[in-house]
């Protein structure tokens, strides 16, 4: 019987990673299917794992070429494949367990073309995070839509995150070109083809990252790939050139801002025999993209274009070492013009000089705004200290400058008191950046379920900026812990609207109280706001609901979680650290519904079954969550004793520990080797804190924030196997720990659930 998808996976020397691929397809809910790998001449293991695959599961047929890269590849395995629907892999992906059934409900019920849905970005030392570059084509459920309704599906350049009906595929013979950077072309003439389409908020792909960063920089400013990505850039330049003018413009303002900035990046290590070479393929792209859409790029491209047109190479080479480094960052510090020091400049390569237009270097009064940063949010004595840091970007603090912070409780402004002190500002120096104000019981009690936030005011000189605080930083600002006021009032801090940090007084919230552990489940205590509760629990990333049994005695109820059910229903949403989670919320009898909120203390709950293990824990925003998940390796506490740092945890099996940093631009990396100890609650894993610091410990980027090293705490298997430590919600409260070493200062955070150190 033909089945209704085909799964067409390319790949070529991915032997590492091919297994996981594979299984990932495997696991779909979606099981009619057919997929069909294609072996691109690759010289590794990857063919004989694949093979292997085959033979285990025939839904997998195996075809080999020589090598002829990407493109020549799928369109292989499109010649092959039989289903109703085309989908596309890479080999060195995850596909998520529900995504190929979403995109495949959704074209059943709207007949749409093509459905695609978000991404995510993964790896071992990050975790997984949002795809940037899918956040806006898919941040709304859109179906028989089309990109001259919603340009900004433009963006959406990749093929692997869609199902694509066939007869649409086969109707306009899309073939791909026999070059890298062969999806855009194809995806954005979809786009154009098609009579609708559909988005879908859901995750259905998990994109790897390399360990070292997005990509390794040798290979992404090789010229060969240079030449390939403008090459593809000017195919899908002749596919707009006639579209409607707010795609065509879209289209420009992304290449100017995705590829033009590569080109310019690639000046940063192009050898000098290839300087010209690249001049010419950055000034072909540059030449082709609108004027208008280009005077409104960002000042430093402005400033790169025209070094580009002048064929300053030397300039582009400086402009592109600073770019690279992260000299941006920060925002340059502002320099006062000759003769005129009331006038500022941007500090860019290139000021001073007569090669690019020294009106591209002026600094505007506009651009001087208000930054801030929450850095760590703690409770003292009943009150809730947050201390952050607040400064006027491009100028520096001095201590004569004054900052009044306010708290804003409805149409009510309560003035706090600010305690100023020394911090790390964004130009890398230490400076009058950094406050601390303290909420006390009292005004606390003047808070609402509307959130609170925080009026900024700070004047420097004759300058006088004002705005909201926000920028939370890992750890305790991301993850703040709520407290009780009183017998009835909770206070929660965390994210208000617009990403400010806000403050809000819940009075008699609906509660998890307790949970105990009994061999067959887990046990949860709790209060609701209201008589006659029903307790329901929901999977966000699925939808759906469950309703949970409850024993009830007046608002006080009592629930059974069954391990044996949870396990029973093992199906993970996430495939790379293939977890599941639950949320839980409250309804009563009259339509109230409220989402659970922790208050079982500070510690997370968790049972183990085997090889998998059950969580009761909190969200970043202070709710119930329920992990169903792999037995991983979680640190639990971090402590500075003496010279040495010490990881606490539980669980994990037989493992060994190990500090480790990749080297720039290399998955290469180096570790520092930790002493175990085993104990009856769990394990610890110390180290030297200098052993951490690196020996060389000289700041070789324009990045003002660049840390000297950035460690990742990892758990080695007997096996040789590797896997980051996970940083547990409440420990990742509790952080970050500083601790300082003669003239270096070394800080433990939480990074996408990992631990970290970064050392200054």
């Amino acid at each position: 019987m033909t089945p209704r998808l085909s799964v067409v996976v390319p790949f070529y020397n991915v032997g590492e990673y091919i297994g996981g691929c594979l299984d990932s397809i495997a696991r779909q809910t979606w099981t009619d299917f057919e997929a069909i790998l294609v072996d691109d001449g690759s010289p590794d293991d990857s063919a004989v794992i694949a093979k292997d695959f085959c033979t285990r599961d025939p839904r997998f047929r195996l075809i080999q070429q020589s090598n002829a890269g990407p493109g020549p590849a799928r369109d292989a395995g499109i010649r092959e494949a039989a289903g109703e629907y085309l989908a596309f892999v890479d080999g060195d992906d995850l596909v998520s367990r529900h995504g190929f059934a979403a995109l495949i409900r959704t074209l059943d019920k709207t007949g749409s073309d093509f459905a695609g849905g978000n991404a995510r970005r993964f790896n071992n030392s990050f975790g997984v995070r949002p795809s940037w570059l899918h956040r806006q084509p898919f941040a709304r459920i859109r179906l028989a839509t089309h990109v001259t309704e919603v340009p900004d599906l433009v963006l959406d350049r990749m093929l692997w995150n869609k199902v694509y009906r066939r007869s649409f595929w086969t109707e306009y013979g899309y073939t791909f070109p026999p070059i890298r950077y062969e999806d855009y072309p194809v995806a954005l003439k979809a786009h154009l083809d098609a009579v609708t389409v559909d988005t879908i908020t859901q995750p259905v792909y998990y994109w790897r990252e390399r360990e070292s960063g997005e990509s390794i920089t040798q290979q992404k400013f090789q010229l060969g790939n240079i030449r390939d990505r403008v090459v593809s850039a000017g195919m899908v330049l002749d596919l707009v050139e006639d579209s409607t003018p707010v795609v065509r413009r879209r289209v420009h303002a992304h290449l100017a801002q995705i590829d033009v900035l590569t080109l310019m990046s690639a000046f940063g290590s192009v050898p000098a025999e290839e300087e010209q070479h690249l001049v010419d393929l950055s000034r072909e792209l540059l030449d082709r993209l609108d004027d208008e859409v280009l005077a409104v790029t960002h000042r430093y491209d402005r400033i790169q274009h025209a070094a580009l047109r002048a064929g300053d190479v030397e300039l582009l080479r400086r402009l592109a070492v600073f770019r690279n480094d992260g000299g941006l960052r920060g925002g340059a510090r502002a320099v006062a013009r000759p003769r005129r020091t009331w006038q500022l400049d941007y500090n860019y390569p290139g000021l001073r000089e007569d090669v690019v237009p020294q009106e591209l270097y002026r600094l505007s009064d506009a651009a001087l705004t208000l930054a801030t940063s929450v850095r760590e949010v703690t409770w003292v004595d009943g009150g809730l200290s947050v201390k952050g840091t607040a400064e006027i970007r491009h100028l520096e603090t001095e201590r004569s400058s004054t900052l009044e912070i306010a708290l804003v409780v409805g149409d009510t402004t309560h003035p706090l008191p600010v305690r100023r002190y020394s911090a790390l500002d964004l130009h890398g120096d230490k400076t009058m950046v950094g406050f601390e104000v303290v909420l006390d019981p009292e005004l606390l009690a003047q808070c609402t379920s509307e959130p609170a936030h925080f009026d900024v005011q700070m004047r420097s000189g004759r300058r006088l900026r004002q705005g909201v605080l926000g920028g939370q930083g890992p750890g305790s600002p991301g993850w703040p812990l709520g407290a009780w006021l009183d017998e009835t009032s909770w206070i929660q801090p965390g994210p208000g609207k617009g990403g400010c940090f806000a403050v809000r007084r819940l009075t008699d919230p609906c509660r998890l109280t307790a949970v105990e552990r009994t061999p067959e489940a887990l046990v949860l205590h709790g209060r609701s706001a209201f008589d006659e509760p029903s307790l329901f629990v929901t999977r966000p990333v699925l939808g759906g609901e469950e309703e949970i049994p409850l024993e009830i005695d007046g608002r006080d109820f009592t629930a059974r979680l069954p391990m044996h059910d949870l396990l029973a229903q093992s199906n993970p949403d996430d495939p790379f650290g293939q977890r599941t989670t639950r949320s839980f919320r409250l309804r009563g009898p009259e339509g109230q519904q409220r989402v659970l909120l922790w208050t079982a203390g500070e510690s997370a709950v968790s049972q183990v079954e085997g090889s998998r293990v059950v969580t009761l824990t909190r969200s970043t925003g202070g709710y119930v969550n329920l992990h169903e998940a792999p037995v991983r390796t979680m640190a639990t506490g971090v402590v500075a004793e003496g010279n040495l740092l010490v990881v606490r945890g539980s669980d994990g099996g037989d493992v060994t520990f190990s500090w480790r940093r990749y080297l720039a631009d290399s998955d290469d990396h180096l570790d520092v080797a930790c002493r175990r100890t085993l104990c009856a609650d769990g394990w610890s894993a110390a180290a030297a804190v200098d052993a951490l610091i690196p020996v060389a410990a000289v700041r070789v980027s324009a990045d003002p924030l660049a840390s000297l090293a950035d460690w990742i705490l990892f758990a080695t298997r007997p096996d040789g196997t590797t896997h980051a430590v996970q940083c547990e919600p409440f420990l990742c409260s509790r952080l970050p720990l500083t601790i300082a070493r003669d003239a270096h200062a070394l800080a433990v955070r939480p990074h996408a659930g990992t631990l970290h150190v970064e050392v200054r």
